[in-house]
């Protein structure tokens, strides 16, 4: 590009700042709501036991792999409420907000899938903890080593190598980026 027309591309960004700002407020965020791509928020919850060599995984419709208790949050929702509801949704298990902890990364951007999944974990001892799920929107809830999981679903597995765990941890991570 020549410096003529850098030049000529600065003002007319420059310009086209100047009308965006002096449009009203709610003109402007409906231009940025068209303009940008939008994401889908959820909650999820990796649940480990208590020498984190388990990790509780759920087997949701139509079956086709296991996941992790997730669900998306509720709008005006915290988003570590929304992890605590669905553990105990999709599982019976009732934690509070003091017995989870946000996982690291806290967050991960699914770019094609276009959604955020905030994460959290929590430890509990597999023999004290009575799964009960619905047979609806959760066909079944098992403890699983995590060097031995079961089939898991692209997305749970694309989300459990983030943590090093399932059948992507040992990818590049441009391989499991999604």
């Amino acid at each position: 590009m020549s410096q003529a027309s850098v030049k000529s591309a600065s003002r007319a960004k420059a310009f086209a700042y100047k009308v965006f700002y002096r449009l009203p407020k709610m003109v402007r965020r409906r231009i940025v709501r068209i303009a940008t791509p939008t994401y889908t928020v959820g909650a999820v919850m990796l649940v480990y036991s208590l020498d984190e060599s388990q990790v509780l995984l759920l087997n949701q419709p139509p079956g086709f792999g296991w996941g992790l208790p997730a669900g998306l949050i509720e709008r005006g929702e915290r988003p570590e409420a929304a992890a605590v509801r669905e553990l105990s949704e999709e599982t019976g298990i009732a934690l509070t907000l003091d017995d989870i902890t946000a996982a690291a990364p806290a967050a991960v951007v699914h770019t094609r899938g276009r959604w955020v999944d905030v994460v959290f974990t929590a430890h509990l001892d597999p023999e004290r903890v009575d799964l009960v799920v619905d047979g609806a929107e959760v066909l079944d809830a098992k403890w699983w080593p995590v060097d031995a999981f079961p089939p898991i679903t692209v997305a749970a597995s694309r989300l459990l190598a983030h943590y090093g765990l399932g059948p992507y941890a040992d990818y590049p991570v441009s391989a499991r980026v999604d």
